[in-house]
């Protein structure tokens, strides 16, 4: 697997790369980092962990639990529930760290190790590879030094998190949701329950679809990345918008009421307004990535609201909106961070303050939404070429060069090196496909030429 640790933790295929094993030296080796960090220090260590329904979280759940508390940790077991539910009751119950056992929006085979601060903030990078270092240490035949008697940990279930949770998502909304039909769409995943619940709570009228997880069916055909049930469903029942999960429910995308998919940029744009309306948008800001689409930039630019962005990837988001202390954030993705209520990606949180807006302001999703229109995008990737001189070749430089001046104002040039195959892609943004089409192609020739 390389680096164990990716961007978003320890993933791979359940049982061919992440192992029971490896689960279990992970969470030990985590277990004893923290407490050389002091992190333990003066009382004794508890942990949440939760996983999704994935079938291979049976076993990486027991894994996990037998690793922390075989090292002296406290195991609050809390079953099924979202990655942001971990995250916010590993904060809310005063624990020392957080697991969750999910690969999000992957296929079922895949599984993943996702470590959470106190606070139910994100390990830092140097924290992960500290873990990664001792996990190699010992997986090569090390001693641990292991506590015995009354020192290991103890470890029970706590159900109660669920109503926690669910408590804090409706408790966090500027207003109900009375009068509202919504179709939520679950991907067959963490939250199956939890959604569906708090949007009852919250007043809405609430039909579900891919809420029935029997461990094999994460995300088939379903949820945020396979949207078309969900369009079909909410045309069908007359709903007023619906809204689409991945399996660990930390992002959110919604089709209005005619059908018609409404993405993370779209999403980000009515939160702003709304928040700021109600003086929530601190210094008037929101944080996207470089791959938002240009549209989502031109409305907040007329609306007076001032747009930072950053890498591809929801931790540069964090990242950014953590120092200098903005509150909201995402990707296009419908990745979608509101720092005053959640530490991560929340897609309930998101769906509901979405709902809430529309509730609020007697306006249609597909109304609030107009705010911005959606530029076309085209992207090519550009394999077998040497990404290392992206930024470097001259003869990019002046290909670049001659299609942003063709574009003008109303276009966007974006040319990214893969993080992970030998590949580039290219992005263009224009007022009209065909335009965004050809530029698209002209650039990726370019690309092959210069870096082929």
């Amino acid at each position: 697997m390389g680096r164990l640790f990716g961007t978003d933790g320890v993933r791979g295929v359940a049982n061919a790369d992440l192992t029971a094993e490896m689960a279990l030296g992970l969470s030990v080796a985590a277990a004893h980092v923290l407490a050389e960090a002091g992190t333990f220090e003066g009382h004794r260590p508890t942990a949440v962990v939760g996983r999704d329904p994935r079938a291979s979280g049976e076993f990486l759940e027991a894994a996990v639990v037998a690793g922390l508390a075989s090292a002296g940790v406290d195991v609050l077991r809390v079953g099924v529930l979202p990655t942001p539910a971990v995250a916010h009751l590993t904060g809310a119950l005063g624990a020392d760290l957080g697991v969750m056992l999910s690969a999000s929006h992957n296929a079922m085979p895949d599984n993943g190790i996702k470590f959470f601060a106190r606070g139910g903030h994100k390990l830092a990078d140097d924290l992960e590879d500290r873990i990664e270092a001792v996990y190699e240490e010992h997986r090569t035949g090390a001693p641990w030094d292991r506590p015995t008697g009354s020192g290991v940990g103890r470890v029970r279930d706590h159900g109660e998190g669920f109503d926690t949770y669910v408590a804090h998502l409706v408790g966090v909304l500027p207003n109900r949701l009375d009068g509202l039909k919504i179709v939520l769409d679950e991907a067959h995943g963490a939250a199956s329950q939890v959604s569906p619940e708090a949007f009852r709570r919250a007043g809405a009228e609430v039909v579900t679809i891919g809420a029935e997880p029997d461990g094999l069916n994460i995300n088939d055909g379903c949820g945020s990345t396979h949207l078309e049930q969900l369009k079909a469903a909410v045309v069908e029942h007359g709903a007023a918008l619906g809204i689409a999960h991945d399996g660990d429910a930390d992002r959110c995308l919604a089709v209005d009421h005619t059908g018609e998919e409404v993405d993370g940029d779209q999403i980000l744009a009515v939160l702003a307004l709304a928040m700021r309306e109600r003086s929530a948008l601190r210094s008037d800001t929101v944080v996207a990535t470089v791959m938002s689409n240009l549209g989502f930039k031109l409305a907040m630019e007329r609306e007076g609201i001032r747009l930072v962005q950053t890498a591809v990837g929801d931790r540069y988001v964090l990242e950014e909106m953590k120092q200098h202390g903005f509150a909201l954030g995402g990707e296009q993705s419908g990745h979608v961070i509101i720092l005053d209520h959640a530490t991560t990606g929340d897609g309930t949180l998101t769906g509901l303050l979405l709902a809430a807006r529309v509730a609020e302001s007697g306006r249609s999703l597909r109304e609030l939404a107009s705010v911005m229109e959606r530029l076309p995008q085209v992207l090519i990737n550009v394999p077998d070429v040497d990404k290392s001189r992206v930024k470097t070749s001259a003869e990019l430089a002046t290909a670049v060069g001659e299609a942003e001046r063709e574009l003008g104002e109303t276009g966007r040039v974006l040319l990214r090196p893969s993080g992970t195959e030998p590949l580039v892609r290219v992005m263009v943004e224009a007022a009209d496909i065909d335009q965004a089409r050809s530029v698209a192609g002209r650039l990726a020739d370019a690309v092959k030429s210069a870096l082929g």
